[in-house]
């Protein structure tokens, strides 16, 4: 018999998340948790990633602050002491500043890249180095944005366009560099899903729920849960032969 649904489980797999402390991180991790993993759930915010680990089956929480280069280091020692290996990296971790570019400083966009772009580069690398020096598969993760494709319009974000831009040609180069090393990279694109984030600028605001409204072709924003078939689709074996590609969860806003 033919068990389509089991290529979608990750029993016996561990799985960096960051940005696990809320929003659509913290669903990631019960997502992954229940599809089996094993879990090291990494944010600034340790009392949440503590609630939440204690939630799971089998999750270890990392305070770690991705605007410093100790973050990801942290990361793949506290995989590797408490399960012993690194199947599958989750770069979810990230910020969002609503800025002009006329109006913006160096050290703020220079901040934004660390945390969008730079931190998810290290984590990869150093998961990587493990899996390859290991005889290790494995996968990546890399959250985007629908704005690694287009502009935000109303919205001025120069830095996170800019590091969600680069994150899915980062993507992309080290899939290339990575695929006959068994190392699988691929991206997930949302378009607007209330976070925190999006919160302040987006959703309880009425102009921006009208900008959602317009620019998605499902006249709508997405729902939480709409991104679970993305992540475990690209954490799975479900994707084996699937690598360097952006995967947009947008409700049809990049294709016009």
């Amino acid at each position: 018999m033919i068990d389509p649904l089991s290529t979608f489980r990750l029993d016996g797999k561990v799985v960096i998340l960051t940005g696990a402390s809320s929003g659509l991180g913290a669903r990631f991790a019960r997502v992954c948790d229940a599809a089996g993993a094993s879990l090291v759930l990494a944010a600034r915010r340790l009392d949440r990633l503590e609630d939440l680990a204690g939630s799971l089956s089998n999750a270890v929480a990392v305070q770690a602050d991705f605007a410093t280069d100790e973050a990801a280091p942290a990361c793949v020692e506290a995989a590797l002491s408490q399960f012993g290996a690194i199947d599958v990296v989750v770069n979810n971790a990230g910020i969002s500043r609503t800025v002009k570019a006329v109006e913006d400083t160096v050290e703020g966009f220079r901040h934004e890249l660390q945390v969008d772009l730079v931190a998810p580069y290290d984590l990869a690398a150093r998961s990587a180095k493990w899996m390859i020096e290991n005889g290790r598969q494995g996968s990546v993760i890399n959250i985007a944005s629908v704005l690694g494709r287009v502009a935000g319009g109303p919205l001025p974000l120069p830095g996170y366009a800019a590091a969600k831009g680069g994150l899915v040609q980062l993507t992309r180069e080290l899939a290339s560099e990575w695929a006959r090393k068994g190392i699988r990279v691929n991206a997930i694109g949302p378009g607007w899903f209330e976070s925190e984030m999006t919160q302040d600028a987006m959703f309880d605001d009425e102009r921006g729920q009208e900008f959602i409204k317009r620019g998605a072709p499902m006249g709508r924003p997405g729902k939480e849960h709409e991104l679970d078939g993305a992540l475990l689709f690209l954490a799975s074996e479900a994707s084996t032969y699937v690598t360097g590609q952006t995967l947009f969860v947008d409700g049809g806003w990049t294709i016009i």
